[in-house]
């Protein structure tokens, strides 16, 4: 249970460092340099257009995942009620909608042929977060009986 506490908690560091990271680059025209976009360049823009979808970009992409990952260090380390897991299963999935999301826009925008779009390696990084932390979730003992300094 140690690693799993370890991966957890490197996620905490990690999340922060995927945010900033090129999820892809884009442009319009093959001849014009393509722009990188990470999540927090794509939040900061929507913040400028539409609140609404400022707001659930943000807590799908930010705060549901990193509130996931502080839960379920606190449960591992006994701070924390396992009768939380439930509730913290669903915020990891909320995180997941955020990466279909990303993906099903490069997808479109593939298919349209207007501009030019190249994935980069924080959408990789992003999408390893999500999963390790999915995957520490599903590792995480279910029984109230299970000792905290495993």
């Amino acid at each position: 249970m140690q690693v799993l506490r370890w991966i957890n908690l490197s996620l905490l560091v990690l999340y922060p460092v995927a945010w900033a990271a090129p999820l892809m680059r884009a442009g319009l025209l093959p001849l014009f340099g393509l722009s990188e976009i990470s999540v927090l360049t794509g939040v900061q823009a929507l913040w400028a257009e539409d609140i609404f979808l400022a707001l659930v970009v943000t807590l799908f992409a930010l705060v549901a995942p990193y509130v996931k990952t502080v839960g379920v260090a606190l449960v591992q380390f006994g701070l924390l009620s396992r009768r939380t897991l439930p509730v913290l299963a669903i915020l990891g999935k909320l995180a997941m909608a955020d990466i279909f999301l990303i993906a099903l826009y490069i997808t479109i925008v593939k298919g349209i042929g207007i501009g030019r779009i190249e994935t980069a390696w924080g959408l990789y990084l992003f999408t390893a977060c999500i999963v390790a932390s999915l995957l520490v979730m599903i590792a995480e003992p279910k029984d109230t009986e299970t000792n905290s300094a495993d």
